[in-house]
């Protein structure tokens, strides 16, 4: 008598199989999600490109003509850079009988000034302090989260003390930006929130200028920031008043 082959083990096989499909799928999905996560870019050093590397290579030699102890260095952006300009007065005013330098580069975002970094900004320097105020680029639209502009201000904060252990941080809060309350500025002020936390009382410090430059109402005026981003020359003097009786502390 022919014997017939049992088909059991290929039912049993099938229906082990079943319940693999939904797993394979959230597996799929899963390493979907993974690949399109995308690596914080606010901590990647990176150049500048275009006609700011003239003033990237300008601030980089300063650094390089003024090695040696010197009272405070100013690292950022645009805000940073206005000092030269729209901030003149105040700053003549601060820095009297100081050596201060200004590293302030227009449109750096935290990833440049790492760079910057890297590329020989803070070789050869022993100031006494280093003002930082940056971060305001990195929150353009939807380029970077809150976590992440935390996470390049504290890269920067990191690499200052390890280059310049003796160094004392003033960590400014970013400036509130924009006439009226936008998601923007609240984005700010989250961030702002946990730059708070990275003060030590010690070698970190953390200066908040936003309720001197807003209104009671929540607006900010055209004369302190006439586009509603870079300081007057009067929001450079309430910078200066505000950092003076902190820098007499460090210094």
């Amino acid at each position: 008598m022919q014997k017939t082959r049992s088909c059991f083990p290929l039912l049993l096989c099938a229906v082990l199989a079943i319940p693999a499909v939904p797993a394979l799928r959230a597996q799929s999905s899963n390493e979907t999600a993974a690949a399109v996560v995308r690596p914080n870019a606010a901590v990647v050093p990176v150049p500048r490109t275009g006609a700011i590397t003239n003033r990237q290579a300008q601030v980089l030699e300063r650094a390089r003509e003024n090695p040696g102890p010197c009272d405070v260095i100013f690292i950022g952006d645009s805000i940073t850079q206005g000092w030269e300009t729209a901030g003149r007065a105040a700053w003549e005013k601060l820095c009297g009988g100081r050596q201060c330098l200004n590293f302030g580069v227009s449109g750096d975002r935290t990833q440049h000034v790492l760079w910057r970094f890297q590329n020989g900004q803070l070789d050869g320097l022993k100031p006494k302090a280093a003002v930082l105020m940056i971060g305001t680029n990195n929150s353009n639209k939807d380029d970077h989260t809150e976590a992440e502009i935390l996470a390049g201000v504290q890269a920067i904060v990191r690499e200052l003390r390890a280059r310049l252990p003796e160094t004392k941080v003033v960590v400014l809060a970013i400036f509130p930006r924009g006439q009226t309350f936008s998601p923007q500025r609240g984005k700010i002020l989250q961030v702002n929130q946990a730059l708070a936390r990275l003060a030590d009382g010690r070698m970190v410090h953390f200066l908040d200028l936003g309720p001197r430059l807003i209104l009671d109402d929540g607006s900010i005026s055209k004369d302190i920031m006439p586009d509603y981003l870079h300081l007057s020359g009067k929001g450079y003097q309430i910078w200066a008043e505000a950092l003076e009786p902190l820098l007499r502390e460090l210094l």
